[in-house]
């Protein structure tokens, strides 16, 4: 059974509102949550995330509400972190992930840390017990692929990033190759991100364990419509998905 990852921008309206999203989420297909933490420059999202990072931002949004929500819904599903490396950087990391960690989160993503930049992070992710998901490219050689993946804890998974640009952006790539360089050095899950909607995710999810979906979801989250109808769509949207890549 090939599995959905979804993606939400935490607190977005209120830590509250993604509580009650996530939990009816993990009863239609959903198997792991992203729960993005909001920054005002994430620069491998597109338009959409970053809207709405934007507005919890304005909002007052706390680190310690992904703790918070993570407390709440761990039990039903696994949770990882995205966040960029500033709001981490400008915090404890040991206290942070330390947070994160009692709180049932599974791991972490940082997509904008380099490999070569990463060492703290992986090793602070690594006192906690925390994974650390690494993001691989179809630019990434193949030499950077395997010291990207071969070390991979296999409670996590390999972001496969479906193309070279932001998040929400439709382009094609053929990822069968670099699935298989990937296999060749790590046993962990590879999951499809990046562009990952009801009509393109039974294609991106060829080869791979499952897809990664993010901008699709959180464009019905500012969608000008009431919370009960946006919990709908959204759970009517994984449900569908859920089903086409397994089918």
């Amino acid at each position: 059974m090939k599995q959905l990852v979804c993606y939400l921008t935490a607190a977005l309206p209120c830590a509250s509102f993604t509580e009650e999203l996530a939990l009816a989420m993990s009863e239609n297909g959903v198997d792991s949550l992203e729960l993005g933490i909001p920054f005002s420059d994430p620069v491998a999202d597109g338009e959409v995330i970053a809207k709405a990072n934007a507005q919890v931002l304005r909002q007052g949004f706390a680190l310690g509400d992904v703790a918070k929500i993570a407390r709440n819904v761990h039990t039903h599903m696994r949770l990882f972190v995205m966040s960029y490396a500033n709001p981490l950087y400008h915090n404890d990391l040991d206290s942070v992930f330390s947070s994160f960690a009692r709180s049932g989160i599974s791991g972490v993503i940082i997509p904008d840390v380099p490999f070569e930049e990463s060492a703290p992070y992986k090793q602070a992710a690594k006192r906690h017990h925390l994974s650390f998901v690494p993001l691989v490219a179809p630019t990434t050689q193949p030499k950077r692929v395997k010291m990207l993946t071969e070390s991979v804890d296999c409670r996590a998974f390999i972001y496969l990033v479906a193309y070279a640009g932001i998040t929400g952006a439709a382009k094609n790539e053929d990822l069968q190759p670099l699935i298989a360089s990937i296999r060749e050095s790590s046993p962990a899950p590879v999951f499809v991100g990046f562009g990952v909607n009801a009509h393109n995710a039974r294609q991106k999810a060829e080869g791979a364990d499952g897809v990664i979906v993010g901008s699709a979801i959180v464009q019905i989250l500012l969608q000008d419509s009431s919370g009960s109808e946006k919990i709908r769509n959204i759970c009517a949207l994984c449900k569908n998905i859920k089903n086409a890549i397994n089918s």
